[in-house]
Parts: structure tokens; C-alpha cells; sequence
């Protein structure tokens, strides 16, 4: 068994779990709904997040506005966009990109979700008076589970593509906060 080999048995058993709630939360959807339909804006929810990290000699400021579209009170699926900045005694990077995202709350307190997201770093390095920059682009595949409350999701996600030498992070593994009004 190869060390990828666990991840990808978790995500084909999420990517079925997901199929499966959204077809069966869709026959529910038209079986019973005798509401009048609702315009496509009446379903989406705005939302994002904003991180500020202040230590001796780092900065770390990231901003993210995101915004999701209900398909219905099970599934939802959204984008957002990626911007930050970071700045140590050794380098300064900024970064920005997008995401595209599925959420699934089988119920109402467990949301699951899948989210794809290309970042481009550009990274300035100063190593012992030279200087060396590295531009590229990261793919991550995060796969999550929260607790959820109203609009507040709180829980982990874990990068599925993770690959300890591309990556900004130290750990595949991610917690998170999620809000949408």
C-alpha cells in the first residue's frame, strides 16, 4: 500500500457520500417542496475570511471573500478568491488565487466539504545577505467535516494533494472557520 493510497480510498467514499445526499436531498426537494420558488439571489450567501498574525518580526495578513450557492437545505456549492501577504526577517511572500467549493450537511450540525484551490506564491527570500526568489503555483485539494451552527462552521479540512515540499503549510491537516450570511 503506497502512502496515497488512504487518501484516495477517503475520497472516493466522500465524492459517493456527496453524490448520494445531493441526489436523495433533490427527490426529497421536489417530492414535498410546496413553497413558491425563490429567485437565484434569495439562495446565495455571502461570507469569507480574514486572518491577522503579528509576531516578533512576522506578519501574516490574508483576506478571502467567498460567496455559495444553495441548491438546496442539504447541498451548497460556491468559489472564492485568495489574497495575502507575509513577511519575516528572511523572506516576504505575496500570494493570491481561487476556489472552488461543494458543501453537504447530511444534517443540519455536520457539514461536509470538498474544496479545490490554485494558489501562485511569489516569494521573495534574504539568506545571509543574498537574495533568491521562487514564483510558482500550488494546487490543494482539501477534503473537510465541521460542526455547524446557523451560519458558523467550525472543523478541520485536510489536503488530499499535500506535498510537503511545495507547500506553504507544515501539515496537510487544516482547522478552519466558515461563515456565510
Amino acid at each position: 500500500m503506497n502512502k496515497h493510497q488512504p487518501s484516495i480510498v477517503f475520497l472516493y467514499i466522500f465524492s459517493i457520500t456527496f453524490l448520494l445526499f445531493a441526489e436523495n436531498s433533490n427527490a426529497q426537494q421536489s417530492m414535498y417542496n410546496t413553497t413558491p420558488t425563490t429567485s437565484f439571489w434569495d439562495k446565495v450567501q455571502f461570507g469569507g475570511g480574514l486572518g491577522l498574525n503579528f509576531g516578533s518580526g512576522y506578519t501574516d495578513i490574508a483576506v478571502s471573500p467567498s460567496a455559495i450557492y444553495n441548491i438546496n437545505p442539504v447541498v451548497a456549492v460556491g468559489a472564492s478568491l485568495l489574497f495575502g501577504y507575509v513577511n519575516t526577517d528572511s523572506y516576504h511572500s505575496i500570494y493570491y488565487g481561487g476556489s472552488v467549493i461543494g458543501l453537504v450537511n447530511p444534517i443540519p450540525q455536520l457539514q461536509l466539504s470538498a474544496e479545490l484551490e490554485q494558489t501562485r506564491f511569489n516569494t521573495d527570500y534574504n539568506w545571509d545577505g543574498g537574495n533568491f526568489s521562487d514564483n510558482y503555483w500550488n494546487t490543494a485539494l482539501y477534503l473537510g467535516a465541521g460542526f455547524r451552527t446557523k451560519n458558523v462552521t467550525i472543523g478541520i479540512r485536510y489536503d488530499v494533494l499535500y506535498d510537503k515540499n511545495k507547500s506553504i503549510y507544515a501539515e496537510p491537516y487544516m482547522p478552519f472557520v466558515r461563515v456565510y450570511f
